[in-house]
């Protein structure tokens, strides 16, 4: 295969509010703006913002359940928007998700064994014993006991139903899966067992991930790259080491410095952020950060600015940012940290 295995360009989707003939002048909801980025064969892409910044919608339209009002996403090269009927069921095999919560996910009526054949049988014949042995080779992979495969989703934890749903996923052998929240309503410790889970089965068969998160400490540990959305646009896309390091946007450092740390002798540098995120209805004109940014300059509130590449791979939508190429200083004081924050991240495999 030669490019990227997915491509996004130039997505958008627009949200109409309310209904009449007069459609011209109708209100919309800005949901996604302008969002363009790869993944590559097994990396995995963490979105991060705050709640409504449209990092669900992207995943929506990443798999095609509502259609872009304008920009293509491409799979292996080939635009999903352009795919009939029958085409967009073939290729649904090569990109699947997992949602966010597995209870209202998983059907009710189904045994775990007949929940992660289902999707196959949608695409061919199955005997029993074929069926069994999917089965139980994917509840091998995911850590679970071959012993649930005749018992509901009710009879399980929450942390077997998510692994269960990874199972479901992973078996019609996609190249990429879009991963919704995936471990934000599941305890500490069950999250740390579902991200190592990831990262082993990305090793294992070289699949890759969409990550959508707020958690900033689960997108460091499981991320080798992060976009970081706003209002509906990517502000800055970057590997994950150097983003953390230094980040470059001011919403970005703003994120990072709201994080908890799990280390209380680390200093971090208080960034100042006031404010409310606008209505994606009557965004700002402009850089939509500028209402809320210590830097804005009087060019941020009437131009909106590109997602420029710097020499060093980053990408920000920053008119200060983009033209100094400084990034900034980091937000722990080392000096008087006592940990590794990096390591101290790092949930136990």
């Amino acid at each position: 295969m030669k490019g990227p295995l997915l491509k996004v360009e130039n997505l958008v989707k627009h949200y109409p509010l309310g209904k009449g003939m007069f459609k011209k002048n109708a209100k919309v909801v800005r949901a996604v703006q302008d969002v363009s980025f790869t993944v590559e064969a097994g990396e995995t892409l963490c979105i991060v913002g705050e709640s409504g910044c449209g990092k669900s919608t992207v995943a929506r339209l990443l798999m095609r359940l509502t259609e872009p009002t304008e920009g293509r996403v491409l799979l292996e090269g080939t635009d999903i928007a352009s795919l009939n009927t029958h085409a967009l069921r073939d290729g649904r095999r090569r990109m699947q998700l997992v949602f966010q919560d597995p209870s209202s996910s998983l059907n009710p009526r189904l045994t775990a064994g007949q929940i992660i054949t289902e999707p196959v049988e949608n695409f061919e014949r199955m005997t029993r014993a074929k069926r069994e042995a999917l089965a139980s080779d994917l509840l091998r992979k995911v850590g679970l006991a071959q012993e649930i495969m005749h018992r509901l989703p009710s009879e399980l934890s929450g942390g077997q139903r998510q692994r269960l749903g990874i199972a479901r996923a992973l078996s019609l052998n996609p190249a990429i899966i879009i991963a919704d929240e995936a471990v934000s309503a599941l305890d500490v410790s069950v999250q740390a067992q579902i991200l190592n889970l990831l990262m082993d089965l990305q090793e294992e068969t070289g699949i890759a991930f969409v990550f959508i998160s707020h958690d900033l400490g689960v997108v460091e540990h499981i991320g080798h790259r992060v976009a970081v959305m706003y209002l509906g646009r990517i502000v800055e896309l970057a590997k994950s080491d150097v983003l953390f390091a230094k980040p470059l946007h001011p919403y970005t450092e703003a994120l990072i410095a709201a994080a908890p740390l799990p280390d209380p002798r680390e200093v971090r540098r208080e960034v100042p952020v006031e404010g409310e995120v606008p209505s994606p209805v009557n965004p700002p004109a402009g850089c939509a950060f500028h209402p809320r940014c210590p830097l804005a300059e009087a060019r941020c509130r009437v131009e909106v600015p590109a997602l420029t590449t710097l020499p060093d791979g980053r990408a920000v939508a920053c008119h200060v940012r983009a033209s100094s190429g400084e990034a900034m200083q980091p937000l722990i004081d080392a000096s008087q940290s006592g940990g590794n924050r990096q390591a101290d991240l790092q949930p136990s495999r």
